[in-house]
């Protein structure tokens, strides 16, 4: 076939469409199922520790939510996309874990697939996770790379009866996760910004050769960040603009709020984004200015020893007919030229700001 390279790094390259294949990076992470179902007057939580499980288990009367960290097993995805009556073009995107940002609608519920970033302590560097909600008229249903601890505080807030989202439908619930993932990038956001703001210092003050790399890395960061908001935006803007019935007027306007989050964080990535682009042209201007200043120092030097080379070069001809030659304050007086001259030199500089 062609690209049978890529074919190792991509098992869905040339395959049929809705065909069920893991796609990703990073260690491979087994499937984890959680199952929340609860109402005004109850919570339940159930953790399946195999496939055949959560098969058998019967749900009741209230809101379900089931969480699934791992993206890597089909058949676990297979089984879920049976329960719940998934399109097999749902479970071949949720098995990719390089989607973009996006919304679909299939009939019944809407499939949404979206990022979350975090800083890695050791490295530094920027890491992302894909995260795929699914909203049904009385379910949700959230598949995660691994555990982020993005939605912790709506698992909470459950469990303490904590706000409205016990005594609201699934479409709350939809608003609730969604809320949970922007607010999640305030934080990313805000140690990118101090990233940005320490690396500016430290251009304008130190001479580190690594600064350009970082400043690079700066870069990709904003890029990734805004190819992960900005299509975020689109999806909640669709919701407000959209006439389904899986969001309740009520909900709209929680999720219009959502939306007005997401504009704050893209204007305050669009200034970071501008801060870096005007750092890499500082960077730039700072080192033609530190080139600038040893050329001048090196030209001044030039200067100065140029008539010195001069006068040595003269006297150092061998010819007979040199009458300084033999006057005995001569090598005295050539000293004392050269060291006049050198003097007056410097001084017209120093005079100039050249020194």
């Amino acid at each position: 076939m062609r690209h049978a390279k890529l074919k190792k790094r991509i098992p869905s390259l040339g395959e049929a469409p809705g065909a069920l294949f893991a796609v990703g990076e990073g260690t491979p992470l087994s499937s984890t199922i959680m199952l929340l179902e609860y109402d005004a007057a109850q919570l339940t939580e159930t953790v399946f520790k195999s496939l055949e499980e959560g098969m058998k288990h019967q749900v009741g009367q209230g809101v379900l939510w089931l969480n699934v960290y791992g993206l890597r097993e089909p058949a676990v995805m297979q089984a879920i996309g049976e329960r719940f009556g998934l399109h097999s073009l749902v479970l071949e995107d949720v098995l990719n874990a390089r989607q973009r940002p996006k919304v679909e609608e299939y009939g019944d519920y809407l499939f949404i697939a979206s990022r979350v970033f975090d800083y890695q302590a050791n490295t530094g560097r920027l890491l992302s996770d894909q995260i795929y909600l699914v909203i049904g008229h009385r379910f949700v249903l959230t598949f995660q790379e691994r555990p982020t601890g993005v939605f912790e505080q709506i698992r909470e807030r459950l469990r303490k009866e904590v706000g409205l989202i016990r005594s609201k439908e699934a479409d709350y619930l939809g608003y609730s996760l969604l809320d949970a993932m922007v607010d999640d990038y305030f934080g990313v956001l805000t140690e990118f910004n101090e990233r940005v703001e320490k690396m500016d210092s430290k251009l304008l003050r130190g001479r580190d050769q690594s600064v350009l790399l970082q400043i690079q890395r700066l870069k990709r960061d904003c890029l990734k960040l805004r190819r992960a908001l900005l299509p975020l935006r689109e999806i909640l803007l669709s919701f407000n603009r959209s006439h389904h019935d899986f969001f309740k007027p009520e909900t709209l306007l929680y999720l219009r709020d959502v939306y007005d989050h997401t504009m704050h964080v893209i204007e305050s990535l669009e200034m970071s984004r501008e801060m870096v682009g005007s750092m890499l042209d500082l960077y730039m201007s700072t080192q033609s200015h530190r080139l600038n200043i040893q050329m001048r120092l090196l030209t001044v030097l030039t200067m100065i020893f140029m008539p010195l080379t001069l006068i040595a070069g003269i006297y150092g001809m061998n010819f007979e007919n040199m009458p300084e030659l033999k006057w005995h304050y001569g090598y005295y007086m050539v000293l004392l030229l050269m060291l006049g001259i050198a003097g007056g030199l410097l001084w017209v500089f120093w005079r100039r700001r050249w020194l």
